[in-house]
């Protein structure tokens, strides 16, 4: 699986995406802990609305904005990402109510959403060869799952040795090393898909899924396995 690492483009992309998965984890942390810092009692309250709107961001953003930035260069996308979150990581420490964490973590997931389908539709690109695209994927999506417990344990040792307000620096820092990697990267040549209608951008991987029988089938057993883990 490492294997696909020996190209350099994939290995920059590969550590940017590394980069800002953590970066969004302890920002997530960093989160938790300032709005127990601004609600007190209500933090529990507030860390629950917020996490609801990180994950409906998540999953309704990213197919509108995959229809939007469609026709528009990739690494552009994958750079501008990366600002917006750095700019969130950024804004973070002067929040003085719990609205304001509410709409930054609105527009930080809504980055990582646009992110994270872009970066995955780089890599064919960047790795021709289908077994070293599905080593690439299989990569890609472990660094995803091992995410949620690196970034906790990460958090909890540097909160050992600095306050959680240093850990926005921190993010910043990671988001834009992030961007400097993507911006070192050699793309390769990547041809503008067909004009077609927002419409029709925005359902096609829908539809896709739909008209395959064994895709359907996949779709299936991820919602049940989602639906027992919930």
């Amino acid at each position: 699986m490492l294997a696909v690492l020996r190209n350099p483009t994939y290995a920059k992309l590969f550590s940017a995406q590394i980069i800002a998965l953590l970066g969004t984890g302890l920002l997530t942390v960093a989160l938790g802990l300032l709005a127990f810092d601004i609600a007190g009692g209500d933090a529990g309250i507030v860390m629950g609305v917020a996490m609801t709107i990180k994950m409906v961001a998540y999953v309704a953003v990213s197919p509108i904005t995959t229809a939007l930035v469609a026709r528009l260069p990739r690494k552009a996308v994958l750079i501008g990402s990366d600002l917006v979150r750095a700019g969130v990581a950024v804004s973070l420490p002067f929040v003085t109510e719990a609205w304001q964490i509410y709409i930054l973590i609105f527009l930080l997931q809504s980055a990582s959403a646009t992110f994270t389908p872009t970066f995955q539709a780089v890599i064919p690109s960047v790795l021709p060869d289908e077994k070293d695209y599905t080593r690439a994927l299989s990569l890609s999506r472990l660094a995803y799952d091992l995410e949620s417990l690196v970034s906790p344990m990460l958090a909890a040792v540097l909160l050992t040795v600095i306050s959680f307000h240093n850990l926005f620096v921190g993010t910043v820092v990671g988001f834009l090393a992030s961007a400097v990697l993507v911006i070192a990267s050699r793309f390769p040549l990547i041809p503008p898909p067909e004009p077609s209608r927002f419409f029709d951008r925005l359902t096609k991987g829908a539809r896709v899924f739909w008209s395959n029988g064994e895709l359907r089938g996949l779709m299936g057993l991820n919602l049940v396995v989602a639906t027992t883990t919930a």
